[in-house]
């Protein structure tokens, strides 16, 4: 029985296609990884909330989602990147592969100077104090912590790529292990302010907005001198002419991005305007908690993006059809899983947090149904993106992100908090409809005209 097992276990990792082998391998190390990761962050959020207490982390979330948007001024070069550099890796085109690299790092620095250039010269006659309604809830100037938030998602921006190159090459792991060290980091020194600071918001926002930034830092100069050498960026190579190939494809992704934004960053910045500071933090427990779902999906649907992007370029639709089917079965049990995190919520929140927030069934059963219908559309997207047929996706998430604001505005007054969640579900559904129909076709080759664009 013992020599069957090590039998199938050797046939789990030697049998295959070389890029399932690849998929299997970064999936192993991810769940290792990412597992870790989802541990240091349930850790770090009831320290980080006792130590400046649930207001204030409360607006640190919703700064965090405000400044956000600076990651949205990338006109999605890192996706277009991400596209470009597996595309050419699959077909052999080394030569572009530098050249992508480099002229990527360039615009995004321009990009960055010019953003942070504009919102510091701007942002300063405004009272973000008063535009975000928090007259009653602190008495110090938010705008300080805002422009530190900003500079640090500024550098990260700049220093993001190398993520993007993991990915393109088949290492998302690796990227994973990025993410861990900067959450260790967090970990380390936000119980060192715990033990020898008292509650300061600017100094938290340093250390955790700060510390993946210095990661990623660290984590470039290694990969780049070490392992990923015929990446390196060179001004010699810059060439601004290779950019409107990157821009053509990135464009797209990059109203996408926005679209996402209104859908997904929104919801804080909505809550703290019509509920308050203190019910961001409400939310954002109980999302957290479910979200491990989604960094669990998230896990394995990552290695296939590229992959999928690899098997386009082949023709190679037999293994498509194959690795769709096998998601989709993937996210049946997953759908299971939420259910059960809904029936033993309650315990886990008061193992986790204690009395310190409550949280109500509404909000996390709707977050649950949320969960199942946001991962769903992750594997149609991931195959859409991946082959570069982003038309549909573009108009819907745009559309749709006219219809999230003010559908969540209305739900929250109506019935409460989990009205905003509500109101995701129903665009997240909408967009699922149109996706899934448009996956069909292109698995089946039969998708023409604006489905194949």
């Amino acid at each position: 029985m013992l020599t069957s097992f090590i039998r199938k276990v050797n046939n789990f990792w030697k049998n295959g296609h070389n890029r399932t082998l690849a998929i299997k391998k970064n999936i192993i190390y991810s769940i290792l990884i990412k597992g870790a990761s989802v541990l240091l962050g349930f850790v770090l959020f009831p320290l980080t909330i006792h130590y400046v207490n649930s207001v204030q982390y409360g607006i640190w979330l919703t700064i965090a989602s405000l400044v956000a948007w600076v990651n949205t001024f990338d006109v999605g070069l890192s996706n277009g990147l991400r596209n470009k550099l597996a595309h050419s890796l699959a077909l052999g085109e080394k030569d572009n592969i530098v050249k992508y690299t480099s002229t990527t790092y360039a615009m995004l620095f321009f990009i960055v100077l010019t953003v942070f250039s504009v919102f510091f010269l701007a942002g300063s006659f405004f009272n973000w104090n008063q535009l975000l309604h928090l007259q009653n809830a602190i008495n110090y100037n938010i705008w300080p912590i805002i422009l530190l938030s900003l500079g640090f998602f500024c550098l990260q921006f700049v220093l993001q790529p190398i993520n993007t190159i993991l990915i393109a090459t088949h290492q998302p792991f690796k990227s994973s292990l990025l993410f861990l060290a900067g959450q260790l980091l967090t970990l380390i020194l936000t119980y060192i302010l715990i033990r020898f600071t008292h509650g300061n918001l600017f100094i938290l926002v340093f250390v955790v907005a700060g510390s993946p930034v210095l990661v990623l830092l660290c984590g470039s100069l290694y990969f780049f001198k070490k392992r990923l050498t015929s990446f390196i960026p060179r001004f010699s190579r810059i060439d601004f002419k290779s950019a409107k190939s990157l821009l053509n494809l990135g464009s797209a992704f990059f109203f996408i991005q926005i679209g996402a934004l209104v859908l997904y960053e929104t919801d804080n910045i909505i809550i703290t305007r019509t509920l308050g500071p203190y019910y961001v933090t409400t939310f954002n427990i109980a999302y957290k908690y479910f979200s491990i779902l989604i960094i669990a999906f998230s896990i394995i649907v990552t290695p296939y993006w590229s992959a999928f992007t690899d098997a386009y370029a082949k023709n190679d639709f037999e293994w498509i059809r194959v690795s769709i089917r096998k998601l989709r079965l993937l996210w049946l049990y997953t759908s299971v899983l939420a259910l059960l995190l809904y029936f033993f919520s309650d315990i886990f929140y008061r193992l986790w947090i204690g009395n310190a927030v409550s949280i109500s069934k509404p909000l996390s059963l709707s977050i649950a149904i949320y969960v199942v219908f946001q991962n769903w559309m992750v594997i149609q997207a991931y195959l859409l993106n991946g082959v570069g047929k982003l038309r549909i996706q573009l108009i819907l998430v745009i559309a749709t992100s006219f219809l999230n604001i003010p559908l969540s505005v209305l739900l929250i007054n109506r019935v409460g908090l989990h009205g905003t969640v509500i109101a995701n579900v129903v665009v997240v559904a909408i967009i699922n409809i149109f996706l899934t129909y448009q996956c069909k076709l292109i698995v089946d080759k039969k998708a023409a005209g604006i489905w194949n664009k």
